[in-house]
């Protein structure tokens, strides 16, 4: 079974341009989200996927600094960003990640990869219903699925984030959820502002040099013993990139081959 991480980041992001090579205990953003979805025991290899902007030529040195592939493709048609590099190594399923979440979980990103493959599912998120922290997301889904979306994707928002066809049409694709135990959708662990990165940057201090891959049970009880660190960042919503484009949507040409 070939599971291929495709790992999105870019240099341009509006809310905190260039934060995908901002440094955290001696390590850009890019290469801690690297480091943790490679920990997965069922991912079989890694591509991260970015523009073919110029301003995004760092992000291709860097990887090729740290020995990882890197694939540059369109800015907006983020699905063809994705489907292109798959085409080329036509793995069983692909892990869609993303360079903002520096505190991916490689027990989550299993736990997912297998409720997926267990189910013969087409999709398996945790973002169906959610459950877990904002930056905990992860989507994997087969191949056949994202050459299905890249073909008859029609909608701006559909292709710049990916996903949204398969999940919208449930009668097409079987859909799988994984649920934690606890709702912890309130809390926000991802990067899209400078006060989200001063937030992952207490944590990282914190749990960092004990172990280096710490995941979410952890970062849990820390913020019991420092529940002070969440007022960091409280007041930014889920999801805004998504909800902008679907205010700003319109209809787009899907992929030939």
């Amino acid at each position: 079974m070939k599971v291929l991480a495709l790992l999105q980041a870019r240099m341009g992001s509006t809310r905190l341009p260039e934060k995908v090579l901002m440094e955290i205990e001696g390590k850009s953003i890019l290469e801690h989200a690297i480091n943790r979805v490679s920990a997965s025991k069922h991912v079989t290899g890694l591509i991260v996927v970015t523009t073919i902007k110029k301003q995004d030529l760092a992000i291709v040195k860097k990887c090729a600094e740290l020995g990882v592939s890197v694939f540059c493709g369109s800015e907006n048609d983020v699905l063809d960003r994705f489907y292109q590099p798959a085409k080329l190594i036509k793995p069983d399923h692909v892990l869609r990640t993303l360079c903002d979440c520096p505190l991916a979980d490689p027990k989550v990103i299993d736990k997912i990869i297998e409720r997926h493959v267990e189910t013969k599912a087409d999709y398996t998120s945790n973002t169906i219903k959610v459950t877990y922290p904002d930056g905990i997301d992860m989507e994997i889904f087969t191949f056949n699925a994202l050459k299905k979306a890249w073909t008859e994707a029609k909608l701006s928002s559909e292709r710049e984030h990916v996903t949204p066809y398969i999940y919208k049409h449930p009668e097409l694709f079987k859909l799988e959820n994984v649920e934690n135990d606890k709702d912890y959708s309130s809390k926000r662990w991802t990067v899209d502002e400078q006060n989200d990165f001063d937030f992952i940057t207490k944590i990282y201090t914190e749990l960092y040099s004990k172990n280096n891959l710490f995941g979410m049970k952890e970062v849990l009880e820390l913020l019991e013993k420092k529940p002070e660190f969440e007022e960091i960042n409280s007041k930014t919503g889920r999801n805004e990139g998504y909800t902008k484009s679907l205010k700003e949507d319109n209809t787009v040409k899907g992929g030939k081959e």
